[in-house]
């Protein structure tokens, strides 16, 4: 499906299980991949002992189906995109799931429409803002994929983002990734690097979050390591962390049955 927001028209899907007007799961993607990403959680929620709940996930602008949009690609962008394709579909309030750049994305939603937050998932994510250094860094990648297009980032990015076990054990997990990355449209992802490089530092924000919060890692993420984990734990009231072995930084991925089984334990404990 697809919707006009504010300038972009943004492609998403929306998936019951059993008898409608039950909760709603809210999915947000990593950088620089696609709402594909989710297929397996889909897939394992739809065949899991919840009969009445919904997931809704999105493309964020110029990537995957959604259109491209004229600016940065800004946190609180995604989160206004979300909130209005909720509004279209009728749903007041969603379980927010963000991983990666989806889960700065879901800090974002939690900050500006904490009305429509019922609870919240954060996996391999952080609440810091990028450093001086980070943020040089996010510029030189932009340029250069402006320049070259995306394809040089499945071999740059890759490495980071899946840990040891999957790359020496997970072939084809390496090989969708990397594919994910080389479809990737090129000024979408010089937007959301140069977006990414704009968000806020969260920490401050995380003691006013007031919902159920789980946060999930993966014990060999080298981008948002388990300390970054931890310091959203400890800054979100009552927030709970499960570090998941064998997973680098897009753990959904790279151990999809503890991933599924968590989000699944939680949704049920609501």
């Amino acid at each position: 499906m697809r919707r006009d927001v504010s300038g972009a028209t943004i492609e998403y899907d929306l998936h019951t299980f059993g008898q409608p007007g039950g909760r709603t799961l809210l999915l947000l993607h990593a950088f620089p991949l696609h709402r594909g990403m989710w297929d397996g959680l889909v897939e394992a929620l739809a065949a899991g002992p919840d009969r009445s709940l919904q997931v809704l996930r999105l493309d964020c602008r110029g990537f995957g189906g959604s259109l491209q949009g004229r600016d940065a690609l800004v946190m609180e962008q995604i989160a206004d995109d979300a909130v209005a394709l909720m509004r279209h579909e009728g749903i007041d309030r969603a379980v927010v799931c963000g991983l990666s750049m989806g889960g700065y994305a879901a800090l974002a939603f939690a900050r500006r429409h904490p009305g429509r937050l019922e609870a919240l998932v954060l996996a391999d994510t952080r609440a810091e803002a990028d450093s001086a250094e980070a943020r040089e860094g996010r510029a030189r990648t932009a340029v250069r994929v402006r320049d070259e297009g995306p394809g040089f980032l499945a071999d740059e990015l890759t490495p980071k983002l899946l840990g040891e076990t999957t790359r020496n054990e997970r072939p084809d997990v390496v090989a969708r990734v990397r594919t994910m990355i080389a479809e990737a449209n090129a000024e979408a992802v010089a937007h959301a690097l140069e977006g990414m490089a704009l968000r806020p530092d969260s920490r401050p924000f995380l003691e006013d979050v007031a919902v159920p919060t789980l946060v999930l890692c993966g014990a060999e993420d080298q981008l948002t390591p388990v300390e970054a984990a931890e310091t959203l734990r400890d800054g979100i009231p009552g927030a709970r962390l499960e570090v998941l072995p064998g997973a680098g930084h897009l753990a959904n991925l790279e151990a999809p049955e503890a991933f599924h089984r968590a989000v699944a334990s939680f949704l049920g404990s609501l």
